[in-house]
């Protein structure tokens, strides 16, 4: 344990109370949580059917978003970080872009593009007749919207980190850029593309506005435990609480999975 120099003297009561406060928002809300969850039925209610598919679509949507990040970003992360093309700049701010977009304007934009008359889902459907919009699909490429930008963010930051000097490095040795993304590029980066599949994953976990505005919330087809928390809350808070009390533990999980890059101190 860190010890603080007696000359700096007390902590300042106007930093000490509103850091207290802001302390306390962050934690009586878990406590509470933990305290009304009604642990004496919550392994009755993780077996009814409903709970039951919304973890299956949950853990799926979730599972399937972490690997279309993974192959997708991470070639664009290589880009944003390795080569120096027209947009580059603009490209990096447009995939920030749904950091702070509300969820519901991202359902919107997903509705678009890719609803039965968006830009793309209209050809899609006259030339295959598939639809997307309040499918599982859809539940995906909701999850792969919000995500995607803290995988490639993490992964860039990763490979800024890692220098491009290895990759210089390995070009005078005769390998091409194929060669030494596989074999230096990617390995020196694994931690970023870790801890950026962890953040995607977590935050599909959590989606709620994207996914209820484009794909909907349909039991056993769309509905993932954030819509069935809502819905629950209507009529049954037990089990909304039951439900929360899940993605908690998960989340600490997430959070323990971390701790060695964000909550140890320099």
């Amino acid at each position: 344990m860190r010890e603080t120099p007696r000359t700096l003297g007390r902590p300042p009561i106007a930093l000490v109370v509103p850091g207290a406060l802001a302390a306390a928002l962050l934690v009586v809300p878990l406590v509470t949580l933990v305290l009304d969850t009604p642990w004496g039925s919550f392994l009755d209610e993780l077996r009814t059917p409903a709970v039951r598919d919304a973890l299956w679509i949950t853990a799926l949507a979730s599972t399937i978003t972490v690997v279309v990040c993974v192959v997708l970003g991470t070639p664009l992360a290589w880009l944003l970080a390795r080569v120096d093309f027209p947009g580059r700049t603009v490209l990096r701010a447009a995939v920030a872009v749904p950091l702070v977009l509300p969820p519901v304007v991202a359902g919107v934009a997903l509705v678009t593009a890719l609803g039965r008359n968006g830009l793309i889902g209209s050809v899609l459907r006259d030339t295959t007749g598939l639809t997307l919009p309040y499918t599982t699909t859809a539940v995906v490429i909701a999850h792969t919207f919000v995500s995607m930008p803290f995988y490639v963010l993490s992964v860039e930051g990763a490979l800024r980190a890692s220098g491009e000097q290895y990759d210089v490095v390995a070009a005078t040795l005769g390998a091409d850029r194929w060669t030494t993304f596989r074999r230096v590029t990617l390995p020196l980066a694994m931690p970023g593309l870790m801890a950026g599949a962890i953040l995607a994953w977590a935050r599909s976990l959590g989606e709620f506005g994207a996914t209820i505005t484009f794909a909907g919330n349909y039991p056993g087809t769309t509905q993932t435990m954030p819509s069935l928390i809502y819905q629950a809350l209507q009529s049954d808070p037990e089990v909304a609480r039951t439900l929360s009390m899940i993605l908690l533990v998960v989340s600490v999980a997430i959070l323990a999975a971390l701790r060695n890059r964000w909550l140890t101190t320099p």
